[in-house]
């Protein structure tokens, strides 16, 4: 139990100026300042432990935890938030941690504490408070068997699947957009369908009231439904005097909604975040929620900026504000630090991917070897295909990672079914890929696919068992030609890696017939397909692309797990929020970031521009940035597919790129640095290092 005297005289004396002025906003001395208030949080500020300082000050002041409602985007970070306060509040009050302590009983996400409301003011709005709620999993299956009662499942033409059709529904509820702006910005391909949607959806919300069930996106809808009445909105936001919400430029417009309507004149609003982190506007948020704060309010809004950032040394900050700065709008701050550093952050130029690879690995063993743990460095990219060539690199170098943000690269559906088309032209026995690739064809199902292994087995011939095997109608036509596939690859007719743009060729029809997001998955194909061109041949090429996991890989998937140590590989949206000693960021070059899908509006850019930041905001000690200059570019209309040259991100012009200390490598590769040059050369010298690793 603490005593009197351990309590400290000034609680609030480990906040730097900026951040005790939000903390103490509204309460004591400030207590006549009734707007709302904005905390602007660079990277690596303290935005948690602030927010945390503030919850506890307006206990301190006499503010009821009853009513205080906190607002996060994860449970993980609603508890991590009670948790500080509790902390904080056990100091000023010299508790002993847990005990006595007031709870924060409307902490939460949006999605809970919209739950809670709404069971208490269900017989109000037209609920019965018995009503349950559908995971995505089941809305998912709930729409599907309205689509199959429409009969949107059996035209001619094939129809959005179900996953598909409830992203759209989804980003309409929250972005609060007309369905048409939505399709046409967002998913052309299903634009056509247009009307067959407005049906489905309709269908849809029919069979969730008369079922009593509400899924994710009714509990924001109802409770913004609930604060637009002029009764019962005015009775909902009574019940707070305190609204303070975490992470405000991931909100997006419905949830911007529900805040303007508990607190319509901004008093008791404190809303922390920075419209420079603003990267999920795939989710539906909008970084006009943050940028527009200040207007929202009848009263005004008191805007206080953290720009102290107790992460990165100043070389890596200097770097990141300038990338910032050139936004097209944004609100104003300059992060600094106190920390020590001298190291430069680094461009590192390279020929093409595959030196990328090579440098990245190479990189992260000299950083090991100095002392620095893999557990501290981390690779960070764009999408999750662009890892592809550096995962096999760290395998052949057998350094362990773990990948978030997307299943490892040969654990994705797409492309274990075309290694699987290769494997079971290698092995016709081979019973685990047969039954996979047999069953990618339309109509054949896991009986037949069955019936078809046992045969083979059976057979002294299994590829003449497999090629005389009789189908049914609807498939024979499919069937035949995937038995020309079969036998020419079986054959070995055609020289390697000519086979694989064989069972490419084949398989991509499946592909856009099995995956709505087909345009994405193949270029994990085109990847796989350039990869193999680095192996002498079949059997080599499947024969190291073999995982025995979870060893292999240091998958956390079990306990059994033997690396203790291992690099991250993230996409830079899963690796928001986090921080790492050394951070290495892959493709920094138009077509990748800014990603060539993502350039349509001026919006999509400053996104893009805000993706770099984050990334590069990540880093504490040292920052690498990857310049490959060579691309293998995918689906050209004239030429076909080829390899082209890239530029340096437009992120990242001349003037910012003398602020990084610029490498190129391997050290004797030849100029490259203009758009014209360095095409035999680096091929040469790609070929010469690819050989020196055999």
């Amino acid at each position: 139990m603490q005593t009197e005297a351990s309590v400290r005289t000034d609680p609030f004396d480990s906040l730097n100026a900026e951040q005790r002025q939000a903390a103490e906003h509204g309460v004591g001395e400030h207590a006549a300042d009734g707007r709302a208030l904005l905390i602007i949080a660079g990277a690596g500020s303290g935005k948690t432990n602030t927010l945390a300082f503030r919850v506890a000050r307006l206990i301190m002041d006499g503010g009821d935890p009853q009513r205080i409602l906190l607002l996060t985007f994860s449970r993980r970070a609603a508890s991590e938030m009670e948790r500080r306060v509790g902390n904080v509040l056990g100091r000023l009050l010299g508790l002993a941690a847990g005990r006595g302590l007031p709870a924060l009983p409307w902490s939460g996400t949006f999605h809970s504490v919209a739950a809670r409301l709404l069971r208490d003011y269900a017989p109000r709005i037209g609920l019965d408070e018995s009503f349950t709620i559908h995971d995505r999993g089941d809305s998912e299956d709930l729409l599907n068997l309205v689509r199959h009662g429409l009969g949107l499942s059996t035209g001619r033409k094939r129809f959005p699947q179900k996953g598909t059709c409830l992203s759209i529904y989804s980003r309409v509820v929250n972005s609060q957009r007309p369905l048409t702006e939505v399709l046409q910005q967002v998913f052309p391909w299903c634009a056509q369908w247009e009307s067959e949607l407005k049906q489905l959806f309709g269908a849809y919300v029919d069979a969730k009231a008369a079922q009593n069930v509400l899924d994710y996106d009714d509990l924001l809808l109802f409770w913004s439904e609930m604060m637009a009445d002029p009764v019962l909105g005015v009775e909902v936001g009574a019940r707070f005097d305190h609204v303070l919400v975490d992470e405000y430029q991931d909100t997006n417009r419905l949830q911007a909604t529900i805040v303007r309507g508990l607190k319509p004149s901004g008093k008791g609003v404190t809303a922390v975040g920075d419209d420079a982190q603003s990267i999920y506007s795939f989710r539906g948020a909008t970084v006009r929620n943050i940028l527009d704060f200040p207007q929202q309010f009848s009263q005004g809004v008191r805007l206080v900026t953290l720009e102290r950032n107790y992460r990165s040394t100043q070389a890596i900050l200097d770097v990141s504000n300038a990338v910032i700065e050139l936004a097209s709008e944004r609100h104003s701050k300059k992060l600094w630090t106190d920390k020590p550093g001298s190291t430069r952050a680094q461009l590192i130029v390279v020929s093409d991917e595959a030196e990328q690879a090579r440098w990245v690995a190479i990189r992260i063993l000299e950083q090991r070897e100095g002392g620095l743990q893999l557990k501290s460095q981390a690779v960070l990219f764009r999408t999750s295909s662009h890892s592809a060539a550096l995962e096999l690199e760290l395998m052949r170098r057998q350094i362990p990672f773990v990948k978030f943000g997307g299943l490892k690269f040969l654990e994705a559906a797409h492309v274990k079914d075309l290694l699987a088309i290769l494997r079971f032209a290698q092995n016709p026995r081979g019973r685990m890929a047969g039954f996979r690739v047999v069953q990618l064809m339309a109509g054949i199902g896991p009986a037949l696919a069955t019936r078809l292994l046992d045969a083979m087995t059976q057979s002294a011939d299994p590829g003449a068992t497999l090629a005389s095997f009789q189908m049914p109608a609807g498939s024979a036509s499919e069937w035949q030609a995937f038995v020309q596939m079969y036998r020419t690859l079986q054959a070995a007719q055609t020289p390697w890696p000519a086979d694989m743009e064989l069972a490419k060729r084949w398989y991509l029809p499946q592909l856009e017939r099995l995956h709505d997001d087909h345009a994405q998955r193949r270029a994990d194909i085109d990847n796989l397909e350039r990869m193999a061109s680095s192996y002498p041949s079949r059997e080599r090429f499947l024969s190291e692309l073999t995982l025995d996991p979870p060893e292999a890989t240091s998958d956390l998937s079990g306990p059994a797990h033997r690396d203790e140590d291992y690099v991250i590989l993230s996409t830079i949206h899963s690796a928001k929020g986090q921080e790492w000693t050394s951070v290495h960021v892959l493709n920094v070059v138009d077509g990748c970031i800014p990603s060539d899908l993502s350039t349509g509006t001026q919006d999509e850019i400053e996104e893009e521009r805000r993706l770099l930041y984050v990334a590069m905001t990540r880093a504490k000690e040292h920052l690498h940035l990857l310049v490959p200059h060579r691309f293998y570019v995918t689906q050209q209309a004239v030429r076909g597919d080829r390899h082209l040259y890239a530029s340096r991100s437009r992120f990242i012009p001349d003037a910012l790129a003398g602020e990084f200390e610029t490498v190129v490598w391997p050290p004797k590769t030849p100029d490259i640095s203009g758009a014209a040059g360095g095409g035999p050369a680096s091929i040469q010298v790609r070929e010469r290092t690819r050989s020196a690793w055999r």
